[in-house]
């Protein structure tokens, strides 16, 4: 068949050239179509379902509303996961369907089954919504709108949201592919009636009354209309209200024949809703924020354009002196993934096509080839735009066209081989080159064709992931496979038909650039194959053990899910202690905000607190997400590096007491948390049903995630604490007074939370009319008690009355999932892949056995979506190695030859796994991806090789030997050529820092790595595999084994016995003597190097001229007089001795520098010296404590045999002897951290310990230098620098002198002319330009003088702080050493003594123990703290 399709091919060039015209029409049409993005977007398919339960606590909206919703649900078809959070006046469950369910169907499954639930939720408390059609990706655009410099009293938060609510948002409502767009922050406009309960009292009124008087005179009514010819009149009755003075004036009721009006009771004023979100903008101020969220699906550049461009017709709606300022805007992420995208694609080709100029040496050749990679692009993007496959990073990124061009390169090198072959000389007619290419693709196709199947068969595996890393891997296995098969599809028409007719027909025998390149590899490798040859058992052992290294380290080598990718921006997760109100965490925030500002490297910084209008991200009021803009990399100052950046603003952000901040990304922590429930990578999810038992349990689980290296600090999902007014009523008392709890409940919901009696209208806006108490009576706990309620009898009585009012802690959320409660531990990794460390928590945990019964844990997150992906894979990868060894055998019919060609794959991965490790990348799915793709490259070499050595054989070559190595000196091109071009088309991909570059990187390690070693089994082993498997020339294996294993061992030994760093100890000045080799003082010695060129430089003269000019020259003389001569010009003389004297102060300010170095260095390696010294101590008191266990084992060992003991202090010693060495292990590599330390700052290898001595206290000095500290000497040549800048300029200003000087002397003319000319140059022009230039200059010099005296300040402050700090360590260090320490030593003998005569249990000696531990323990801890106050002290006046 498929020579039949390149005959046709051939013969029929018209059709095959309209149907290439008609793909580059259809490629081009569809590219134009594809939907674009930055990745795929991998969030499951869910759907929100929101309550919102203003009077109810997180008790009650469980079960009232979140439960029964929830065993409403709970049955629905094709459901994966459920899971909830209910929290004082908010319940969210979020609803997880099967990938293939239509999210609109689910929707109304939904919709449906809440019906029933609402019935079961009292009446009032809440009505379940279903959230916006959205997913993690959704948040495309957000912005805030805020008044310009100048206006920001003119407009309040009130006014900014209204703008928001009834301008901007309902304008952007309607745009295509805008699911929601959800306000933040500001104050949503109400009319508020606040009620004065002192005047209600007085007249006898109640909040009920106001209620429905309110409810009652606002509405208006119709009555038909009157038929009165020729007119009809319309009856209408205008009731509602449309001002203050309206309602005011509403008529409550009458006491003695006097209406009481609302004004009698009330204030009518503008107020707002109860506030759960706030927004601010670059810790400056408050602002209103507004979320654009995507329906699902769409296309995210094209809705982020429409948004845009009706932004700017929305700008024109608004006062002029607001601005709407977006601050998340995916096109600049979607922009920057596809442009690394594009710059991987065009330099990945641009190398393929190099590559292939290099070993086709032909041009025509290399134009036809290199014309399949745009024509396969275009097949894959039409075939994209038909699936439905979007445009990502993913999608595209793993697109290599060396794979692509592999069956045109075939095909035409064959073709070229054969024109050479057959010693063809001449020029060729048509139809001897129609003959020739026929006649070498038919040859070659099928090695071609079943290579591409394979090649698309390896995805196979990628098509089965389900899940997220279905949605992340499948687009880019459907890519590559509609490349490759375009390619497939070309190379059977489009290439054949191009080679007859534009390669040359004038065939030449001629060695062209690509044959001499040939001839010096062959010339390389005919040596190499022929020893080989020789020493084929021992290279085939030798390969196969290096493949069991390869196999070892891939068994040990971590693993993650997907690395990260970098969006550009930050999002910190901010969070305050429970129960922190909402103003105060709006005030951190601004704080936190501030400083991360202050880093050149952020562009702005929003902060969002709490929760948005649509709860879709439900947050508590003391959490807080701080957004982070960043500008351009190329503009980055402090540092290039994307996570060193985080890390550093976290440091800076640990300065704010008593807050937890995390470093995540926009989008990455939305996934995590709409995926997972939770916003870190990983999650401990601990099921169980006592509230307080989990929330005991949360703590001690992070504890021990905490000292597993890798994890970040643990986040404990915050469930109790939440400070909360309880009303506990006396059912007595209500019985006594006649009251019911609904009507005293309605009260106070009302009187404190507000409840709306209707609306009013302004225009088409409309507001919440709401009654509640004024401000100043809603402030206090005894404003709760002093509450009036009416009874029956027409009296009003306080609620004290009736009811018991106290402050107690209560749930502040309660977690669901599957059904069951159940709280999180949180954290990210960090340094290490997430399989290792959760592996490492797993067996920490089930040792320390901490659950009570019926409690269990399960693992969510990044390494629960590893696994699911890792059990898929290991289902779908041998089935599709199956597959390919299916095709292989039914290619050659032979099971002999397919597993020949099979040991590539094995031999293959070598390549891949030492890559990994040499880039200390883990695997992943990246890498996974990576594998497949390199394993269909590594057999596709195979098969060309093999087919060769068949085709060799059919024509007569019967010696097996010169079979193979005609076999592979006529294949070394395509082979060498095949697996450069796919191996160099991913270098791109593999160095790429762009956007994205993280996902890519893995995937082009391995399969570089992997096609290295590939390469060489196609050329080395498997020639020698096809001789052994042949039967012929069989010797004994045996010597060969041994002796290839005993080379190999011997080359893996190492000396274990290497010599070790020398270890020294020193004391704490000879340790600081040794800091001379410290790299600083080289840097700065240099500078002063330099310092001493440039002030040499200062006097340089500009360049002498020499000139030859002719003047004179007229009609009668046409000679002239020509003049030969010299010119030279020099500046201002004072310029010169100004520039000297200016690189004299800049290399003073280095040799300031020195002393600045000194200081620093020397207090670094005092604090790292003393923390060593303080560890040792540490050490030495762990080590006589296990002593003491010891002991004390033996004598619990002794009672358990002497029948005085049950067998328990037995087992309690030597649980405390476990726990002591683990201790013990922790110190140990805390040690080792400050060696490295003092490693780094000595520039040694050296191990330097403290002396053998007890830690001693650091004496304090209390004389203070008076001169001055030479970091602010330093900041002080500064001004001197400035100084000497402002003489530059000023002689700059000065004249400048030129002269010339010619004589016709210098070449012997008679009568010479001799003359010279001096030019002095002024500054006519331009001076105000001058001036400004002198005064720029100075205003340089005032602004360090400015920066010295705030940094002098700055300087004393910190100081006397540090003065303070070693006062307060002070105290509780006297305590210790006077009575702390005797008072341990006493307790430990007292207590062992008792024990051993078994005065006391064992519980009680491991009590006293602990006891006498802890204070020495503590000692130590306050005493080093002690010395680094010191340390820091000493730094400040130069100690």
């Amino acid at each position: 068949m498929l020579n039949k399709i390149i005959h046709f091919s051939i013969k029929h060039k018209l059709i095959i050239g309209l149907l290439t015209l008609a793909l580059i029409v259809w490629g081009v049409w569809s590219a134009a179509k594809l939907p674009l993005d930055a990745v795929p977007d991998i969030t499951n398919n869910q759907v929100q379902i929101i309550t919102l339960t203003p009077t109810l606590a997180a008790q009650e909206t469980e079960q009232l509303v979140t439960y029964p919703i929830e065993q409403s649900l709970a049955n629905l078809p094709d459901l994966e996961e459920m899971r909830s959070i209910s929290r004082f006046g908010l319940s969210v469950i979020t609803v997880v369907f099967h990938d293939d369910i239509d999210i609109y169907f689910a929707r109304q499954l939904i919709n449906e089954k809440l019906k029933e639930a609402v019935e079961k939720i009292p009446k009032g408390l809440g009505t379940p919504e279903l959230a916006p059609v959205s997913t993690g990706l959704g948040e495309i655009y957000q912005y805030i709108i805020h008044p310009k410099k100048g206006a920001e009293n003119k407009y309040s938060a009130m006014d900014l949201r209204t703008m928001q609510d009834w301008i901007v948002a309902r304008q952007l409502y309607g745009t295509p592919g805008v699911a929601e767009v959800n306000s933040f922050g500001g104050l949503l406009k109400q009319y508020e009636v606040a009620v004065n309960p002192y005047r209600l009292k007085a007249m006898n009124t109640t909040i009920a009354e106001i209620f429905t008087a309110l409810e009652k005179n606002n509405e208006n009514t119709g009555g038909a209309y009157i038929d009165k010819k020729p007119n009809a009149y319309f009856i209408r009755g205008i009731g509602l209200i449309g001002s203050m003075a309206d309602i005011e004036n509403t008529v409550i009721k009458k006491v003695h024949d006097i209406p009481v009006l609302i004004k009698d009771v009330a204030q009518v004023q503008m107020g707002n809703a109860v506030r759960y979100g706030s927004v601010t903008f670059n810790g400056e101020k408050e602002v209103v924020g507004g979320i654009v969220m995507m329906l699902k699906g769409a296309n995210s550049a094209a809705v982020v354009e429409s948004v845009k461009a009706k932004m700017e017709i929305i700008k024109k709606s608004i006062p002029q002196d607001v601005e709407i300022e977006s601050y998340v805007d995916r096109t600049s992420l979607v922009n920057r993934a596809v442009g690394t995208v594009k710059t991987n694609l065009i330099e990945g080709a641009l190398i393929v096509l190099l590559v292939l100029i290099l070993f086709l040496g032909n041009i025509r050749a290399w134009l036809i080839v290199a014309s399949a990679i745009p024509l396969s692009m275009l097949f894959a993007l039409g075939m994209m735009n038909v699936f439905g496959v979007s445009a990502n990073l993913m999608s595209l990124g793993a697109i290599d066209f060396g794979l692509i061009v592999d069956g045109a390169v075939i095909i035409v090198e064959a073709t070229l081989h054969f024109l050479v072959v057959k010693n063809i000389t001449g020029k060729l007619t048509q139809q001897q080159m129609d003959d020739a290419v026929e006649g070498s693709a038919k040859k070659m196709m099928s090695s071609a064709a079943f290579g591409q199947i394979i090649i698309l068969i390896v995805y196979l595996p990628i098509l089965s992931l389900q899940g997220i890393e279905g949605k992340m891997f499948r687009p880019m296995a459907q890519t590559v496979a509609f490349a490759i098969l375009g390619a497939l599809i070309l190379s059977l028409t489009y290439i054949p038909m191009v080679s007859s007719l534009f390669l040359s027909k004038n065939v030449s025998q001629k060695k062209n650039f690509a044959d001499r390149m040939m001839d010096l590899f062959q010339r390389g490798y005919s040596p190499l194959i022929r020893w080989a040859i020789k020493m084929k058992y021992a290279v085939v052992a030798g390969a196969v053990m290096v493949l069991a290294v390869a196999l070892l380290f891939f068994s040990r080598m971590g693993g993650e899910f997907i690395p990260q990718l970098q969006e550009g921006d930050y999002a910190f997760h901010c969070i305050l202690p429970q129960g922190t109100s909402l103003t105060q965490s709006v005030e951190t925030s601004m704080q936190a905000s501030r400083i991360i500002k202050s880093f050149p490297e952020v562009e702005m910084v929003v902060g969002k607190t709490g929760s948005a209008e649509v709860p879709t991200d439900p947050m508590p009021p003391e959490a807080t997400d701080l957004i982070i803009t960043l500008k351009p990399k190329s503009e980055w100052t402090t540092t290039k590096d994307y996570n060193e950046l985080a890390a550093m603003m976290i440091e800076k952000l640990e300065a704010i007491p008593g807050v937890f901040f995390e470093a995540s990304q926009p989008i990455q922590m939305r996934f995590n948390e709409l995926m997972t429930g939770v916003r870190q990578d990983v999650a401990i999810k601990i099921f169980g049903e006592n509230i307080d038992t989990l929330a005991a349990l949360g703590p001690k689980v992070a504890s021990i995630v905490q000292s597993v290296k890798g994890s970040t600090e643990p986040q404990v999902e915050r469930t109790i604490g939440l400070p909360q007014i309880t009303i506990q009523y006396d059912r007595a008392k209500i019985a006594g007074y006649g009251l019911n709890i609904e009507d005293i409940n309605h009260t106070i919901s009302t009187a404190f939370a507000g409840e709306a009696a209707g609306v009013i209208f302004e225009n088409e806006r409309k507001f919440d009319l709401v009654v509640r108490l004024d401000s100043v009576s809603r402030t206090s706990i005894d404003d709760v008690s002093n509450l009036y309620v009416a009874t029956n009898d027409g009296n009003q009585i306080p609620l004290s009355q009736v009811a018991t009012i106290s402050f107690k802690e209560g749930p502040a959320q309660i977690s669901r999932e599957e059904g069951k409660r159940r709280i999180v531990v949180g954290f990210n990794v960090r340094g290490r892949d997430v399989e290792s460390v959760v592996k490492e928590i797993q067996d920490k945990l089930n040792k320390a056995q901490l659950l009570p019964t019926g409690y269990y844990y399960t693992y969510g997150g990044t390494f629960e979506n590893l696994q699911q992906a890792s059990g898929r894979l290991k289902i779908a990868v041998p089935v599709a190695l199956a597959l390919i060894f299916l095709l292989l055998y039914f290619t050659f019919g032979s099971m002999k030859e397919a597993l020949l060609i099979y040991t590539a794959i094995p031999m293959s991965a070598i390549g891949g796994v030492f890559a990994l490790m040499l880039r200390g990348m883990p695997f992943s799915i990246s890498a996974g991806v990576g594998f497949i793709a390199l394993f269909g490259v590594a057999v596709l070499n195979g098969i060309v090789l093999i087919s060769t050595f068949n085709q060799l054989e059919k024509e007569g070559m019967k010696d097996i030997f010169a079979r193979v190595l005609e076999g592979t000196k006529i294949r070394l091109r395509p082979v060498l050529m095949t697996a450069t071009v796919a191996s160099l088309g991913f270098i791109p991909m593999a160095l790429s820092t762009g956007a994205g570059a993280e996902v890519q990187k893995p995937l082009a390690t391995v399969v570089i790595g992997g096609l290295i070693t590939a390469t060489f089994l196609t050329l080395v082993v498997l020639p020698l595999l096809y001789i052994i498997f042949s039967g012929k020339q069989i010797k004994s294996m045996k010597q060969g084994i041994v002796t290839t294993a005993t080379i190999f061992l011997l080359m893996l030994s190492v000396n274990v016995n290497a010599q070790q760093p020398d270890i020294k100890r020193l004391t704490v000045n000879e340790t600081v003597n040794l800091a001379k080799n410290n790299l600083q003082y080289s840097i700065n010695q240099q500078q002063l190097v330099k310092g001493n060129l440039q002030v040499s430089s200062a006097n340089i003269f500009p360049k002498t001229g020499v000139f030859a000019e002719n003047e004179d020259l007229r009609p009668s003389d046409s000679k002239g007089i020509l003049k030969v001569g010299l010119s030279q010009s020099i500046a201002w003389p004072g310029l010169y001795k100004a520039q000297k004297n200016l690189y004299k102060e800049q290399m003073k300010y280095y040799q300031a520098n020195t002393a600045v170095i000194d200081a620093e260095v020397k207090k670094n390696i005092r604090s790292v010296y003393y923390q060593l010294w303080y560890l040792q101590d540490k050490q030495k008191l762990f080590l006589r404590l296990d002593s003491i266990y010891r002991s004390l084992t033996d004598a619990a060992t002794l009672k358990v045999k002497a029948g005085d003991s049950p067998g328990l202090d037995s087992i309690a010693a030597n649980v405390r002897m476990k726990e002591l060495q683990a201790i013990m292990q922790q110190i140990n590599s805390d040690v080792l951290v400050q060696q490295q330390k003092m490693m780094q700052l000595l520039n040694n290898q050296d191990t330097v310990f403290p002396v053998m001595q007890p830690l001693e206290r650091l004496p304090l000095s209390v004389i203070i230098k008076d001169s001055i500290h030479p970091s602010l000497a330093l900041q002080s040549q500064n001004i001197n620098i400035a100084n000497a800048g402002v003489q530059v300029v000023k002689n700059e200003n000065k004249p400048e002198f030129s002269g010339r000087f010619f004589s016709q002397r210098l070449y012997g003319m008679n009568d010479p002319f001799t003359g010279f000319s001096v030019t002095a140059t002024f500054a006519l022009f331009g001076m105000k330009a001058y001036k400004n230039k002198i005064a720029t200059a100075k205003a340089e010099t005032v602004l360090q003088q400015k920066q010295y005296e705030y940094n002098t300040q700055v300087f004393e402050v910190q100081r006397k702080q540090a003065i303070q700090e070693v006062q307060k360590n002070n105290s509780l260090l006297l305590f210790y050493e006077t009575t702390g320490l005797k008072q341990a030593e006493e307790i430990t003998k007292a207590s062992s003594l008792a024990y051993r005569a078994g005065e006391i249990s064992f519980a009680e000696l491991s009590q006293y123990l602990t006891q006498s531990i802890d204070i020495q323990k503590n000692y130590l801890e306050v005493l080093n703290t002690y010395n680094q106050s010191v340390i820091h002290y000493n730094f400040y006046i130069n100690q």
